[in-house]
């Protein structure tokens, strides 16, 4: 009798256990993290004073006040308003130039290296919990002593 009522049970947990472990899986999916190279988004237009457009992700834009060759400020707005703005401060190379989706081991291991670089992150979390990244070195950086966290990666 309890052969037959663990039988009828171990198809139940099995699929309560499979659940369990998909969701969270789509959870860690769904809370990435994008790095972007944004002195090569902002490009010629550090020479320019004023406000540029710097990226489009999906409702999302981004945005740099430039003054005196300088990012003085960022922003990122979607069709609500503004969005919240969080400043990352990080000794390692977080972004690429290139926007290749390969990613060879080189390139890996010197974006984990201190490259004596101090870099500055600007992010934003979109709708699906995706924390986009926009990485600058401190040298472009008007104001570097206003609200910059330590960058720690997400695994």
């Amino acid at each position: 009798m309890k052969v037959d009522c663990l039988t009828r049970l171990l198809p139940a947990i099995v699929l309560v256990l499979t659940l369990l472990l998909g969701a969270e899986a789509a959870l860690a999916a769904a809370k990435a993290q994008h790095h972007h190279d944004a002195k090569s988004l902002v490009g010629e237009n550090i020479k320019h004073d004023g406000h540029h457009d710097i990226d489009h992700k999906g409702k999302y834009t981004s945005s740099v006040e430039v003054r005196h060759g300088k990012i003085s400020s960022f922003h990122v707005k979607n069709a609500k308003g503004d969005v919240p703005v969080k400043k990352y401060k990080t000794h390692r190379k977080m972004a690429q130039a290139t926007s290749a989706h390969i990613v060879n081991a080189a390139l890996l291991q010197d974006q984990m290296q201190d490259i004596g670089t101090v870099y500055i992150g600007y992010s934003y979390t979109d709708e699906y919990g995706n924390e986009e990244i926009y990485w600058f070195p401190e040298e472009m950086i008007e104001d570097l002593d206003t609200g910059a966290v330590e960058y720690v990666p997400s695994s």
